[in-house]
């Protein structure tokens, strides 16, 4: 009985400590977004390394626009809140469904080129076997055929 009640309370931690704090680096400064750190959990249109890199979505539109349409793609995803909505910026947490990762996704408005911009990383952890790679594949696929 006693080993199953710790088992029970470092689960319970270990669950509950899963989803990691916001971190500080998260925005846009000078039209950068922050890089992406060294390990593989993170994608970013504006990395220079293929590891990370990933193209920009583009827009024919107005900038209102092109968000507007970026954030009906992302509010029916599931465990996807959307914590930051700004003139050039969207900040959306995506929690998995097991463990409740979390992953930040921030989003860039780039209008003078008509560009998004976009990073996707896990706030722990070093693998997410391709996550974040996949969920902005299946945005920016979504994001074309509108």
């Amino acid at each position: 009985m006693k080993k199953s009640l710790s088992f029970l309370w470092i689960s319970i931690i270990v669950f509950l400590g899963c989803s990691g704090t916001k971190p500080a680096i998260l925005g846009v400064t000078e039209g950068r977004l922050a890089p992406c750190p060294d390990a593989p959990h993170c994608v970013s249109t504006q990395s220079e390394d293929d590891g990370h890199k990933m193209e920009p979505l583009s827009y024919t539109t107005s900038q209102a626009e092109a968000q507007e349409k970026l954030l009906n793609i992302i509010r029916p995803m599931k465990r996807t809140k959307i914590i930051s909505i700004r003139n050039n910026y969207l900040h959306v947490e995506c929690t998995s469904a097991i463990f409740r990762y979390v992953d930040d996704v921030e989003f860039y408005f780039d209008d003078e080129q008509q560009l998004i911009n976009f990073r996707s990383s896990s706030r722990i952890g070093y693998y997410d076997v391709g996550v974040n790679r996949r969920r902005m594949e299946k945005i920016r696929e979504k994001f074309l055929e509108n």
